[in-house]
C-alpha cells in the first residue's frame, strides 16, 4: 500500500479515538493554586494529577469499601483482609454523630481475622481517631461462634436504646462483612442482616484513604464513597496553619440519590513536614458553601 493509502486508512481510525475520548467517564483534577498567599513554606500546588474511574462497583452497600483503591503512603497498607508475612490490615467501622465513619488498622498476622477485628472495634478508637469525634458502641467480649456458607453467627449485648443498638450492631456487620468468607451476619438469632440493612447510617460522603494519623505524600489519592449532587466530591489540603495548599475534584460512579466510589488525586508543595488536613465536601447547589464536610487529620510529607 502507498504512503497516502496508509495515511487515508489510518485518518478515520484517529478521528473515532479523539471522538472516544471525547465521552463519558467520572472527571477529576487539580483546582490549580489555592487562593491566598502561600507562606514561606509553602507554594501554592500546580499539580494536574489526573484521576482513574473508581475501579469498585457503583453502590458499596454489596461491594466493601475496602475494595477501592488506598491512597498511596509511604507504607501503603494491604487490603482489608488480606495478609503480608507479618501483618495483616482490617478495616473497621466505628461511630461518629450517629453515623459510621471507618479506619484501618494492621496488626501482627493471624487467621483469626474475625476475632482481631471484633477485638479492635471492642478496643476503640486510636487517639488521632478520637479527635476526629470516633468512638466505639462495641463491647469487649464480643465473638464469632459460627461461620457457615458465608454466614456469621455471634451475639452482641444489648443496649438501653434501640438507636445505640442498632449502631453497634451496624458496626459489626460492616467490619466483618470486609472479610470474603462472611456475607452475611446473624446477631442474636434473628434474621440475617448485611450492609444493605444499615446503609442508612453512612454520611453522604465517606472517607476510606487517607486514615486519621497518617502520613501522606504528594501526589496523594483520596478514596471512598458519596452521594451527592452531581456525584461531585470536591477536596482541599490545608496546611499546619489551615492554609490551602492543594485543592481538587472528581466524580463518584453514581450520585444524586445513589452511592458510588470516587477517587481524587491532589499534589502540593511543601519545605517541611507538618501536621496538616485533608477535608472533602460537597458544594451545596443552593449558595456554593462546603456541606457534608469529612475532615481527616494527617501528617503532610515535604512535596513539591
Amino acid at each position: 500500500m502507498s504512503r497516502r493509502g496508509v495515511a487515508s486508512a489510518i485518518a478515520p481510525v484517529l478521528v473515532a479515538a479523539l471522538l472516544g475520548t471525547a465521552c463519558g467517564g467520572p472527571r477529576s483534577g487539580a483546582l490549580g493554586p489555592a487562593p491566598t498567599a502561600a507562606p514561606p513554606s509553602v507554594a501554592p500546588s500546580n499539580a494536574t494529577p489526573s484521576s482513574a474511574p473508581p475501579s469498585g462497583r457503583p453502590d458499596p452497600t454489596s461491594t466493601p469499601p475496602s475494595d477501592l483503591p488506598r491512597a498511596p503512603t509511604t507504607t501503603p497498607p494491604a487490603p482489608a483482609g488480606t495478609t503480608t508475612p507479618e501483618t495483616v490490615t482490617v478495616e473497621l467501622w466505628f461511630v461518629r454523630a450517629g453515623q459510621l465513619v471507618p479506619t484501618r488498622r494492621a496488626r501482627p498476622a493471624t487467621v483469626a481475622t474475625s476475632r482481631l477485628a471484633l477485638t479492635e472495634l471492642a478496643a476503640g478508637p486510636t487517639a488521632a481517631e478520637a479527635a476526629t469525634g470516633l468512638t466505639t458502641l462495641v463491647p469487649a467480649g464480643v465473638e464469632v461462634t459460627r461461620i457457615t456458607d458465608g454466614l456469621a453467627t455471634l451475639r452482641v449485648p444489648s443496649a438501653d436504646d434501640p438507636a445505640q443498638r442498632r449502631l453497634r450492631e451496624a458496626q459489626v456487620v460492616w467490619t466483618l462483612t470486609q472479610f470474603p468468607t462472611v456475607r452475611q451476619v446473624r446477631v442474636d438469632g434473628a434474621a440475617p442482616v448485611d450492609r444493605t440493612d444499615y446503609a442508612d447510617l453512612l454520611p453522604p460522603i465517606v472517607v476510606t484513604g487517607p486514615i486519621p494519623g497518617e502520613r501522606v505524600s504528594t501526589p496523594l489519592v483520596v478514596t471512598g464513597t458519596a452521594d451527592v449532587f452531581e456525584a461531585t466530591v470536591s477536596v482541599r489540603v490545608l496546611d499546619a496553619a489551615g492554609r490551602e495548599v492543594a485543592t481538587g475534584f472528581g466524580t463518584a460512579s453514581c450520585g444524586s440519590g445513589c452511592r458510588g466510589g470516587y477517587r481524587v488525586a491532589v499534589g502540593w508543595r511543601t519545605v517541611r513536614e507538618q501536621k496538616g488536613t485533608v477535608e472533602v465536601y460537597e458544594v451545596s447547589a443552593r449558595d456554593g458553601t462546603r456541606i457534608n464536610t469529612m475532615a481527616v487529620p494527617v501528617l503532610l510529607a515535604p512535596g513539591g
